[in-house]
């Protein structure tokens, strides 16, 4: 069956999608088999495992950004599905579709996009300006705008050191609500320059609102709460043999996807020495496919937002 071209874009905004050929490789294992991509973004992965797929393999997807949805549209190919939810319910998915405990392989590209860091519109960059936002869904949830209009400061200063690992979370989140009295915040470069005015360290080629806007954007979207989710799904509907390969771009994420794998790997280690017991009591679910894979230096100088990304990936065992 034909598939689209991998690097066909539907947004003006382009999208470069990480570790491509590398996570696809390690994800399709079996061209006849059934593959979730639990982030479709603009489809760059979802193109190339298209391309890899024999005429009996399936690749359903999703994501829950309404241009997500609208970009799959421009996919015409039988083999393909995609809904439009969090990935935090691809076992619901899963179940829907008769496929639960038979996908054999689920693929998680975890963070935001560039066409969202790219469209003033959207709310997440701070070098754009445009409405305060965030939101990767804008129809669900409070947007940045009217959650720093509520807040208390205690509880941006914890968004902003608990997600973001802003180190002067503090002073930042005070400059904030000293400044809301006067003017409630609207647009992105206005927040942009108070966190840049109270923030005292500047690192070098990092602008001061990096790690607060980050903050932001993962606390609005529960992305962390998504993440664990998502990985406890994963192993459940993943079929024996089954691949799961994750994308972090960030420590928070990355320690997650570290952790789980490792856990399963492992299996429970609070047993009693020397007790006798079967290795599938261990609870040992999972078979690590290597360690943490980076991007090329080829990469990251065609794509410099790849520079942080990790991908890490396991087997279900048998």
């Amino acid at each position: 069956m034909p598939s689209p071209d991998a690097d066909q874009v539907v947004s003006p905004f382009r999208h470069t999608s990480v570790l491509l050929e590398g996570a696809v490789d390690t994800l399709v294992h079996t061209p006849d088999g059934i593959y979730l991509d639990g982030t479709f973004g603009r489809g760059g992965h979802s193109r190339l495992i298209l391309s890899r797929l024999g005429d009996q393999g399936r690749l359903m997807a999703m994501d829950r950004d309404p241009q997500a949805i609208a970009a799959a549209a421009e996919i015409d190919d039988s083999r393909f599905q995609i809904t439009q939810r969090e990935f935090a319910h691809l076992a619901d998915y899963a179940r829907e579709q008769g496929v639960f405990g038979k996908l054999s392989g689920v693929l998680l590209d975890i963070g935001v996009s560039s066409p969202q860091l790219d469209d003033p519109e959207r709310g997440f960059s701070f070098m754009r300006n445009g409405p305060l936002d965030m939101r990767m869904d804008p129809t669900q949830g409070e947007s940045a705008a009217t959650f720093l209009a509520r807040a208390k400061e205690a509880d941006i200063a914890h968004v902003f050191k608990a997600y973001g690992e802003e180190r002067y979370a503090k002073r930042l989140a005070r400059a904030v609500v000293e400044r809301r009295v006067e003017t409630p915040f609207t647009h992105t470069v206005d927040l942009a320059e108070v966190l840049k005015k109270a923030h005292p360290a500047w690192e070098k080629g990092r602008h001061p609102a990096t790690k607060a806007f980050q903050g932001l954007r993962i606390y609005l979207n529960g992305e962390l709460d998504q993440l664990d989710a998502a990985l406890d799904a994963a192993l459940e509907a993943l079929a024996p043999g089954g691949h799961l390969v994750v994308i972090s771009f960030h420590s928070l994420e990355d320690r997650r996807v570290k952790r789980f794998i490792r856990h399963y790997v492992r299996g429970d280690s609070h047993l009693p020495r020397g007790m006798p017991i079967r290795d599938d009591q261990l609870n040992r679910r999972l078979e690590a496919l290597g360690k943490g894979v980076r991007p090329s230096d080829e990469e990251v100088v065609g794509n410099p937002r790849a520079r942080s990304a990790v991908m890490r990936a396991a087997r279900k065992r048998v």
